[in-house]
């Protein structure tokens, strides 16, 4: 499957999850209906019973169908199981960050000196370059011995990648990639959005349980037998059932998705001695957690983070040794013992086949504009060498700069200043006045990368995102008033600009409190044509100042919409201006993603309507791809 089909394929997964949902509720429901029944039942006869009468009175007659009181339980128990998912939902809202805290984990300074976090972000930024995704935030549980990790959030723009410190100890650096990797897979296939989902459903489900332990407290008054705490006790117990049924969801929904992830680990890294390393391990240590809050979130660990139930029936994940075979077929069946690895970060990059010419004139090699959309999601070994590479490649100034907020908004500004001198120097004096914060260190940065070629621009953008998420409120706003203020302040339509600024405040809005996006609205092409026409005449314009020629192109993408509610017209340049075009990637955005795909395909067509896509046409796409929530890796090319 491509990138798109495995979208497709998460979004089916969703409503697999609301079908499942929707059987356990009215299980739910009709168990405490019963319960109910017979508990008012009982009460009713026992309190019906006159003493000293000389006739015996009728047996009560038990009456399944009471329309008032199964109207009244099912309100009751659809309310609290509704508010219960409701209220998880909402303390969710902030994404990866809030359950990496809920299980104890902290977040690992960008410039910490351990050398196992150093390890640990080395990997996670190198996995971020070689997949285009934007770097999440990096999170260690400090008291989990046991070797373990996942990936959560709503999407790249509020994700985490969290581990145990067992797995940072434990584990080489092959092995933690492994690990890294098959959190990336999650990432990119869309998994992390449906596992939100499922903790705020389960949460809902077992909510039950809590309101019975309440009952149990009500006390009786007078001679009236109050039947309340028995339902309490009746509700603790269907709570149990809830559970049952919370179990069932989470591993009819996680183990297929824990093979897909393995797999594409193995693809990514073409190192299946890494993942087979680090299962064999997790064989010989464990990777249990002791939080509270594991069993919640026990579907989206790598490996199983609770103790062994009953004949492994309600297992969130596959078996070690059929992971580890899968893998691995010649694995002889023993587990690894595990001692403390001591961790040696290598000075020097290893051997490449991809030296990243970040400084100097950008390369003018070519793309064949049928592969771009392929390669989406699809990071190769020859992404993740050139990663590792471009990693190394950074100057020192750089990479401290993406380690502290106001640093890292200076680095930002310094990648979008104007290439003339004097508008250059008219920004700075201008920044300095609208975010003193960053001071002189714009201007520094801005020498160390005044030959940055284009394919540096976004990654180092994506590694300065974490950091970002840092930044107090206010300063956030002032950021994005400046930002918005210096793509815009040289009076020229950027579009590669434009869509860096727009991917930044993507990714930080939801940090800083702005409403989320429905994730689709669009499942047909038809109400998105005017919106497509203005994206894709966009970049027939940057591509072509003659607008004959520009139309030309335009029609050579423009069939790839694959449209069959009806053409679209090409858009006039004055008529293509940065506020219509952000207002179309904000719709396309809520696009389902085979029209995502089509439109990627034809903005390709479009910038390659000569059939190669050049390195700077190649990393406006990408930028574009970015805004639409499709990251891609870097296109690169062997030796």
């Amino acid at each position: 499957m491509d990138f798109f089909q495995r979208q497709d394929a998460a979004r089916r997964n969703t409503k697999r999850l609301v079908l499942y949902f929707g059987l356990a509720v009215a299980g739910i429901v009709l168990s405490v209906y019963l319960a109910a029944i017979m508990v008012f039942a009982g009460v009713k006869a026992k309190t019906t019973r006159r003493p000293h009468q000389d006739y015996p009175l009728p047996a009560p007659q038990l009456v399944l169908w009471n329309p008032k009181l199964f109207g009244i339980v099912s309100l009751g128990v659809l309310a609290v199981i509704g508010c219960g998912s409701a209220y998880k939902m909402a303390a969710l809202s902030a994404g990866g960050r809030t359950v990496a805290e809920s299980l104890g984990g902290r977040l690992v300074n960008s410039s910490t000196t351990d050398p196992d976090e150093r390890k640990l972000l080395n990997i996670v930024e190198e996995m971020s370059i070689a997949s285009g995704v934007a770097m999440p935030q990096v999170f260690v549980l400090d008291g989990e011995p046991g070797i373990n990790a996942f990936a959560a959030g709503h999407s790249t723009s509020d994700a985490a990648v969290a581990v145990t410190r067992g797995c940072i100890q434990s584990l080489n650096r092959d092995e933690l990639q492994g690990v890294i990797g098959h959190e990336f897979s999650h990432i990119l296939n869309g998994d992390m959005r449906l596992n939100l989902r499922l903790m705020g459903i389960i949460f809902g489900i077992v909510s039950l349980v809590t309101i019975g332990r309440i009952l149990l407290r009500v006390r009786s008054s007078g001679k009236n037998q109050n039947p309340l705490p028995i339902l309490g006790l009746v509700l603790i117990l269907i709570g149990g059932i809830g559970a049952f049924f919370a179990s069932l969801i989470q591993a009819a929904v996680s183990r297929q998705r824990e093979f897909l992830a393995d797999a594409a680990a193995v693809q990514f890294t073409r190192n299946p001695g890494g993942l087979s390393g680090a299962l064999q391990k997790i064989g010989g240590a464990g990777s249990v957690l002791d939080s509270d809050h594991a069993a919640e979130a026990s579907h989206m660990f790598f490996c199983n983070g609770l103790k062994s139930s009953f004949f492994n029936a309600f297992a969130t994940h596959p078996p070690l040794e059929e992971r580890i075979r899968v893998i691995n077929p010649t694995w002889d069946g023993k587990f690894k013992a595990v001692t403390r690895f001591v961790t040696e970060e290598p000075p020097t990059p290893r051997r490449a086949a991809v030296p990243p010419p970040l400084f100097g004139a950008p390369q003018m090699a070519g793309f064949a504009a049928a592969t771009m959309v392929s390669s989406l999601g699809n990071p190769t070994p020859l992404h993740l060498r050139y990663a590792e590479q471009f990693r190394e490649a950074i100057p020192e100034e750089v990479r401290l700069a993406v380690r502290e907020p106001s640093a890292a908004a200076a680095l930002v500004f310094a990648l979008l200043l104007d290439a003339d001198p004097a508008q250059r120097r008219a920004q700075l004096a201008e920044l300095a006045q609208r975010f003193p914060a960053a001071g002189r260190q714009v201007e520094l940065l801005a020498r160390v990368i005044e030959n940055l070629a284009v394919r540096a621009r976004l990654p180092l953008v994506n590694l300065a995102l974490p950091v970002l998420r840092e930044l107090r409120p206010a300063d956030f706003q002032q950021f994005s008033a400046t930002l918005t203020w210096l793509v815009e302040s040289d009076g020229e339509i950027d579009l590669f600009e434009f869509a860096l600024q727009k991917i930044v405040q993507r990714h930080l809005a939801a940090r800083f409190g702005a409403p989320r996006r429905a994730v689709v609205q669009y499942y047909s092409m038809k109400p998105l044509l005017p919106d497509c026409a203005v994206l894709l005449s966009a970049l027939a314009h940057v591509g072509h100042a003659d607008a004959a020629a520009g139309n030309q192109a335009f029609r050579q993408g423009a069939p790839y919409l694959r449209a069959s509610e009806g053409g679209v017209q090409f858009v006039p340049g004055a008529e293509c201006g940065l506020d219509v075009i952000d207002a179309a990637l904000n719709r396309l955005d809520q696009a389902a993603p085979q029209i995502k795909k089509n439109l990627l395909e034809a903005c390709t067509r479009v910038v390659g309507a000569d059939g190669v896509v050049q390195e700077t046409e190649a990393e406006l796409l990408r930028a574009i791809a970015e805004t639409l929530d499709c990251p891609m890796p870097p296109f690169v090319t062997a030796e």
